[in-house]
């Protein structure tokens, strides 16, 4: 039998290795996110224009000044009208991959690589490829040689906020960027679904398709429904790269980062409102995000309804 001593060791060799390799982990974590968190929370306090290191103390004036802020409070309303439309999309177009894949019975590799692929595309590039190729504006953009065999004038799909073509662009590009990441999650979420619940089904005269989806298929997903809902959330109110390249520095169409951005890093450098402004963002996301695991049972535990 092993000494106390011996065990000891034991302990102490388990605790140096796991301190070991997550020791470096938890330093990044520490001093690129949660001191920056910290210190953007201290910032929002102060008067902070050109400078990181503030003196003087302004309690929520800055809270106050981004909220009168129209700028900044219509993108967060534009962009929650945004994640309403993008979000259930997205998912819908997702599981829609997903459910096809699945029932693939050859190339069921080569299709989901194919849909996985542009997830590993940079959202810059995939931005200026949407810009300058397919929706250009010109007539030689793909967008508008198509709709020119239909006899419709070249339309210019990022010059002009009315009517709002750029939303096409911009639904269409992340559409493309995303789906295929939250695919691959409802693919591993449908293959775990034990192939006797539908053999069961089937003895019990139900139907194959819909019916055998909405009492089978759908309630087996709403844990992974439900984290792939949060995560869509969240990147919707965090949209900057597509809308930055795409829009420029246009006043219309921008989202809360945006807003920010400027605000942080324009000409005024105005730090301490920047940094309420994403206090305020960072709230909003939690309120909605909460709010929406309340509604879906999002820690429940387990797939089935």
């Amino acid at each position: 039998m092993p000494t106390t001593t011996g065990r000891a060791r034991t302990r102490a060799s388990a605790a140096f290795t796991f301190w070991l390799f997550t020791g470096p982990f938890l330093a990044g974590l520490l001093v690129f996110v949660y001191v920056p968190i910290g210190w953007s929370v201290w910032l929002s306090f102060f008067e902070a224009r050109f400078t990181v290191t503030p003196s003087t103390f302004v309690g929520l004036d800055n809270y106050r000044a981004m909220l009168e802020n129209d700028n900044f409070t219509g993108a967060l309303g534009t962009f929650t009208v945004f994640a309403a439309i993008i979000v259930p999309t997205t998912w819908a177009l997702s599981l829609g991959l997903a459910l096809l894949v699945n029932r693939l019975r050859f190339m069921r590799a080569f299709f989901r690589s194919v849909f996985f692929l542009p997830t590993a595309c940079s959202y810059v590039a995939a931005s200026l490829i949407w810009k300058m190729s397919l929706f250009n504006g010109v007539r030689f953009g793909l967008a508008n040689t198509v709709i020119g065999w239909f006899g419709v004038e070249n339309i210019a799909w990022l010059a002009d906020p009315d009517p709002p073509w750029y939303w096409l662009v911009i639904v269409s590009a992340r559409l493309w960027l995303q789906s295929g990441f939250y695919m691959i999650l409802f693919l591993a979420a449908l293959q775990n679904i034990p192939g006797e619940l539908y053999e069961a089904a089937a003895i019990d005269g139900a139907k194959p398709g819909f019916q055998t989806f909405r009492h089978i298929t759908l309630p087996q997903l709403r844990a992974t429904s439900t984290a792939v809902i949060l995560l869509l959330l969240i990147a919707a109110y965090q949209a900057f790269d597509e809308f930055f390249n795409l829009l420029s520095k246009t006043t219309w169409g921008r989202p809360p980062l945006v807003e920010l951005y400027y605000t942080a890093l324009g000409d005024s450098q105005d730090y301490g409102a920047g940094s309420a402004g994403a206090v305020i963002l960072t709230l909003l996301i939690i309120v909605v995000t909460l709010f929406q695991g309340r509604i879906m049972g999002f820690g429940r535990g387990g797939d089935s309804g």
